[in-house]
């Protein structure tokens, strides 16, 4: 009796922990029964939110789904404007799910399957994006644009004209135009909820070309302020030089006209002390010329004994007489 009745308690163990099922944060639960997604009476997938929910043992399973907002990575991805200049992309897409039960029935439940789904979508996108823009207008207006990209993506729309995206969001006519195109993402069960550009740079040839091209831009303006610098130091050196010539000139007749004034003025002075003295004056000019004559001892001057230089060495006594 005592093995039936602890049989009864493992197989009633068993029934209780097969019936009850826990939903994590974060995420939601979906009961299946036979691999089917259990509904309710309106036809809508029973959505289990995070807590404690019950199921019938062995009948039904239960999958759970991550229910955050899950980002996708796309590898750099090379894109042209409309000017044809070449970029490369790196960007980036949030999703998450709508429709729990859509969801597992069109992917198993896999990301990766709905990521595989998306990716191609959203470079075809961004490329049509940046075919119909260039450099500045991706720049300054790149916000907006791509959220137009993820309406578009949310609407399944393959193209959409400008005129179609109001204030950055895809017009009602536009998605409503859209719901035939192509399957749109409602269907898989899943929306994208932003998408996001990481970083734009150039392709490495045309960057090499656009530094070389700013080196000589460069240079050549080094250059050109080299010679106008070089320019303005001739002018400079130029000025410079004359004014110092005219300086120099006036200098020099400036001295030219003391050295008159000078000469003048002693010429003035021993006329008048050779007016006074007539006799000591011509005897101090005789005795400024001996010594101007006989400076050294190797100096030689061959004259006549009787020649006139020599008159006040043979009798100076007669000369210093009063006239």
């Amino acid at each position: 009796m005592r093995p039936f009745l602890i049989s009864i308690v493992v197989i009633g163990l068993l029934v209780a922990y097969n019936s009850v099922f826990v939903v994590p944060e974060g995420t939601r639960g979906i009961v299946l029964q036979f691999n089917r997604v259990v509904r309710d009476d309106d036809g809508q997938t029973r959505v289990h939110s995070p807590g404690i929910h019950f199921k019938i043992p062995f009948i039904n399973n239960v999958k759970i789904l991550d229910a955050r907002i899950q980002t996708m990575q796309t590898a750099e991805q090379r894109f042209i404007t409309r000017e044809s200049k070449h970029l490369i992309v790196d960007s980036y897409l949030k999703w998450r799910i709508t429709d729990f039960g859509l969801f597992y029935q069109v992917t198993g439940g896999n990301g990766l399957l709905a990521e595989n789904i998306l990716r191609p979508r959203l470079i075809d996108r961004l490329r049509s994006e940046f075919g119909r823009l260039d450099v500045k207008e991706i720049v300054q207006d790149s916000r907006s644009r791509f959220t137009a990209v993820r309406d578009i993506l949310n609407s399944g729309a393959n193209e959409v004209s400008d005129e179609e995206i109001v204030d950055g969001e895809l017009s009602a006519d536009a998605i409503n135009l859209s719901n035939n195109a192509r399957m749109r993402l409602s269907e898989i069960g899943i929306e994208v909820v932003d998408v996001r550009i990481k970083k734009i740079n150039l392709p490495d040839e045309i960057s090499d070309a656009i530094f070389n091209n700013m080196r000589a831009e460069r240079r050549a303006v080094a250059t050109r302020h080299r010679a106008q610098g070089e320019e303005a130091a001739v002018r400079i050196r130029s000025e410079t030089d004359r004014e110092t010539a005219i300086m120099k000139s006036k200098a020099q007749r400036d001295a030219q006209i003391l050295v008159g004034e000078g000469d003048a003025i002693a010429a003035k002075t021993f006329a008048d002390a050779f007016n006074q003295d007539t006799g000591f004056y011509s005897f101090i000019r005789s005795l400024r010329a001996y010594e101007e004559s006989f400076k050294g001892n190797t100096d030689v001057m061959v004259l006549s004994p009787d020649n006139e230089f020599f008159r006040y060495m043979k009798q100076p006594e007669t000369y210093l007489a009063p006239q």
